[in-house]
């Protein structure tokens, strides 16, 4: 397919119209089409992104029966993901899943297992790894010279209103569609990066419960981490942080320490930095770059790092590679939330390995 322009279809359109955004401008893309059950939504962002009529769907199917349709992303409600993406696997698609890929286990080697079957990328969205902080962060623990990893910090302060669980027939914050709340929603990009700084969770102890709001699942949870490196840390998500505040990423070693909030390193300290030449010019280049939060609204939440991930898939496809972020790395995030909710039921520590 080395050169061939792909078609990008999209099924929902509350996040879904962020990756609508990012497929018009993105190279190598033929055309887009757009899904949804909702004909005033499809319409309105159809009009608004200026999609041909012909490529508007209200049934699933129909799109999935369009033979110039490579690609689809899949941004419905969560517990909806595995269906979704087999459907798309087995009609012949690639697929892109937003965050998180499903909410079992079970459901994301489903979903994993039908890639293969079908030989066909699946792509899972963790747009946050795309930060430049983020990624500095991502190269400085890779590197060593923060040395023995000792403890670290991952907290999620949002603020979410009982609107917001009530909007689009009350899918969040339940477990058959949403699969928890703070924690699977809002700070499954969190723990996401806190694996992937860190390394694999070797066990969770965990509080949680819903403090706030009227909802099956937590808004607001607490756990001590065990990382397989030996370190320890703490992890925080939660929906009732009034207004909303800033997601903290706080990561100590024995010859360093990093401070990040909202993905703005705020502190770099190294040992082999004694003079701060290196700290100087590292806040200069990745400090205040992400003007852009969710904490107190999810509309506001950075798009920079789903349109980096978009194109990416597209040239995915095109030049028949896997994408940046692969299917299976959205198991680790997903296998540590659901040893959290575990350890909240039961009052044990859990252990994962």
């Amino acid at each position: 397919m080395m050169g061939k322009e792909v078609g990008y279809g999209i099924l929902g359109l509350g996040i879904g119209k962020t990756h609508v955004r990012a497929a018009v401008k993105a190279q190598g893309c033929k055309f887009v089409a757009i899904c949804d059950q909702n004909e005033q939504l499809l319409h309105s962002v159809g009009d608004e992104f200026q999609i041909d009529p012909k490529y508007r769907y209200t049934r699933y199917a129909d799109m999935l029966s369009n033979p110039d349709i490579d690609v689809v992303s899949i941004c419905t409600p969560s517990g909806m993901h595995r269906d979704h993406a087999v459907e798309a696997l087995r009609a012949g698609k690639h697929v892109l899943v937003e965050k998180p890929l499903e909410i079992t286990i079970e459901k994301i080697h489903d979903i994993l297992r039908a890639g293969e079957e079908a030989g066909k990328f699946v792509g899972c969205i963790f747009q946050n790894r795309l930060s430049p902080g983020n990624r500095k962060i991502k190269e400085t623990v890779d590197s060593g010279r923060l040395g023995k990893l000792i403890t670290a910090n991952f907290h999620v302060k949002w603020y979410r209103t009982d609107e917001y669980y009530a909007r689009n027939g009350g899918w969040r914050g339940t477990w058959a569609m949403d699969g928890g709340g703070a924690i699977m929603n809002q700070s499954v990009h969190t723990v996401d990066l806190m694996q992937w700084f860190m390394g694999p969770v070797k066990s969770v102890f965990a509080k949680a419960g819903a403090f706030n709001h009227k909802i099956e699942t937590e808004d607001t949870a607490v756990a001590v981490v065990t990382f397989e490196n030996g370190a320890i840390g703490t992890l925080i998500g939660t929906t009732c942080a009034y207004p909303g505040l800033e997601v903290c990423v706080q990561i100590h070693g024995s010859k360093g320490s990093i401070y990040a909030n909202n993905a703005n390193i705020e502190v770099y300290k190294l040992a082999d930095d004694p003079d701060g030449t290196e700290e100087a010019r590292v806040l200069a280049e990745f400090g205040k770059r992400e003007q852009k939060s969710g904490g107190a609204d999810p509309m506001a939440i950075s798009t920079t790092g789903h349109a980096g991930q978009i194109q990416d898939m597209i040239f995915a496809v095109r030049d028949n590679r896997p994408p940046m972020i692969e299917g299976k790395e959205g198991l680790p995030a997903v296998e540590i939330i659901l040893a959290l909710y575990e350890s909240a039921r039961t009052g044990k520590e859990v252990f994962l390995r």
